[in-house]
């Protein structure tokens, strides 16, 4: 008789993965404005590590068009589902929170909305235009979903104005689907190409532990060099938990994350942060300012 197969334990947490406790005022005084305002932020939504570091520098990435994705990638702990409708004073109530934190600089994203018409593009480029009117000295980081190819969604965005496109690969191109679902390699590749058209500064991340291979790794680090982009940012994956999420495949160590960077940045990628806690819009502002001075 054969034995019941079971599942691999997940893999323990190494020490170089612990993240701050949240607390402290700012923490406390960025809660409040978040909670009173209705937003959404990621660093809630998909439970990211630095949520208590950042908080408490009085920093976060605000996200967009509700809180319930139309997409399904497995390594995203984003709500998924059917959206609601769309909520018009959100653009307004996005622009006045960032006026009262004081923000010099802001990330802004959403979720992937498949079931609008127009991906969410108008919303989109409200939001930058009346954050930029109640903030003029703010510089404007937007994280975009793909808009399923269209350029011209992409385009619309863009008109807005913001100071860095932000759009990212997450894995290796072996990889997309498995961790990805429907999003792609092309689709990305399109819209950081079109930002870099049209003279923006452009950033993508990666995460590791997903089952990549060094060689891979060092392919798709060459393609965004060949793409332009200015800014990469490499981190590593933890699983949400729950069902339907990839498991860790491994917890690469501190030097590897080094080791990459130095890769990237030998490549021509100008600036590059790489460490197992770093996120997509982990210090912003900080790799921004290299580009921006």
């Amino acid at each position: 008789m054969t034995a019941p197969t079971t599942s691999p334990a997940p893999l323990r947490k190494p020490l170089w993965l612990k993240a701050k406790i949240p607390g402290g005022a700012e923490y406390a005084a960025l809660r409040e404005n978040v909670r009173s305002h209705n937003l959404h932020t990621v660093c809630e939504s998909a439970s990211c590590p630095n949520l208590g570091e950042c908080w408490s520098e009085g920093t976060a990435t605000v996200m967009i068009l509700g809180n319930t994705c139309t997409r399904g990638c497995k390594f995203c702990d984003v709500p998924k589902g059917k959206p609601d409708g769309l909520d018009g004073e959100e653009p307004e109530r996005v622009a006045e929170s960032v006026r009262l934190m004081n923000l010099k600089y802001v990330v802004i994203t959403s979720v992937a909305r498949d079931d609008l018409k127009d991906g969410g593009a108008e919303i989109w480029n409200e939001t930058i235009q009346r954050t930029r009117l109640e903030n003029p000295n703010t510089r404007i980081e937007i994280l975009i979903p793909d808009m399923q190819g269209r350029l011209d969604l992409v385009d619309h965005i863009l008109d807005a104005g913001p100071d860095v496109l932000n759009h990212n690969f997450e894995t290796v191109e072996r990889l997309q689907k498995h961790v990805r679902g429907k999003a792609n390699f092309r689709d990305t590749s399109a819209v950081l190409r079109r930002a870099k058209e049209r003279g923006f500064v452009t950033k993508t991340s990666l995460m590791l532990g997903v089952g990549e291979t060094t060689d891979e790794l060092h392919a798709v680090i060459d393609h965004i060099a060949e793409l332009k982009v200015d800014i990469l940012t490499i981190g590593q994956y933890l699983s949400p938990g729950g069902p339907g999420h990839l498991p860790v495949e491994r917890f690469a160590p501190p030097e590897e994350f080094e080791a990459l960077r130095t890769y990237a940045l030998s490549r021509g990628i100008r600036v590059c942060q790489s460490g197992p806690l770093v996120r997509s819009s982990y210090k912003a502002d900080e790799a921004a300012g290299v580009i921006f001075g």
